[in-house]
């Protein structure tokens, strides 16, 4: 008997660890077992000199459909408490995708909703092409989006957000860029090639500068105006004292 096909695939080139959901008969849909392996990815990225930028794709039709409705199904049958962590090994991916001291990149397409989405807006960058769809259907399904409500009112703010999880309503890249979901809106037809430049970029990029912009910018969630402009001080004086940054700034005078 054959070995069963690894519900996450990954591969390490030219700076790039790519991540890839790989349930695509079941719309990649987020089992425990997948969810487990993600966050061990994660953390083996975080001590890999070779990887600078984390990559999540999904096989197949869709990006990731949310959480595996029969796991969730048999879920009614257990405890409150068995429920709370279950729920917090989901949660806890998302807190690893935001201290990750490198750059995520969610490479969307097809269905990307409910937990599938808040993955892809877990991770720092979302790529959307022109024909993916967004959305929170949970409700539909007589389940709360609870898992991805922190992110999504930090997104796109309170009226938006509650339309999105009150009414479960799906909606095109466009309107999910107009809302705060996604970074970027991408044509169809060339939808592989730009996402290969902005991921080359990123690879390029100083590993440490790439590093302090990220955690600076979480910081500065909720923080004072003036605590966020100290915090900036700070950052920058640290930046100085780096070997990228002095390699660049050299390489930049040389050439004028």
């Amino acid at each position: 008997m054959s070995d069963p096909e690894p519900t996450l695939l990954t591969h390490t080139e030219d700076g790039l660890l790519t991540l890839t959901l790989n349930r695509p008969k079941k719309r990649n849909a987020l089992d425990e077992a997948t969810i487990g392996l993600l966050a061990a990815a994660l953390e083996r990225a975080d001590l890999d000199a070779d990887v600078r930028v984390v990559v999540i794709r999904g096989e197949g039709k869709d990006f990731c459909a949310g959480l595996d409705l029969r796991e969730l199904l048999a879920s009614a049958d257990k405890t409150t408490e068995e429920n709370e962590r279950a729920a917090m090994h989901l949660g806890s991916l998302f807190l690893a995708l935001r201290e990750l001291p490198k750059p995520v990149v969610a490479v969307t397409h097809g269905r990307t909703l409910a937990g599938g989405l808040g993955l892809a807006t877990a991770c720092d960058l979302v790529l959307a092409p022109e024909s993916g769809s967004y959305g929170y259907p949970e409700i539909q399904r007589g389940f709360v989006p609870a898992m991805v409500m922190t992110l999504l009112r930090r997104l796109v703010g309170e009226k938006i957000a509650f339309d999105l999880v009150a009414t479960g309503r799906v909606v095109g890249a466009a309107e999910a860029y107009g809302m705060g979901l996604v970074s970027r809106v991408i044509a169809d037809d060339s939808y592989q090639e730009e996402v290969a430049t902005v991921l080359g970029r990123m690879a390029a990029t100083s590993a440490s500068a790439l590093a302090l912009t990220k955690r600076q910018f979480y910081q500065l969630d909720g923080m004072p105006f003036a605590d966020g402009v100290r915090l900036g001080a700070r950052v920058n004086a640290t930046a100085r004292n780096t070997p990228d940054f002095r390699a660049a700034i050299a390489a930049f005078l040389d050439k004028k």
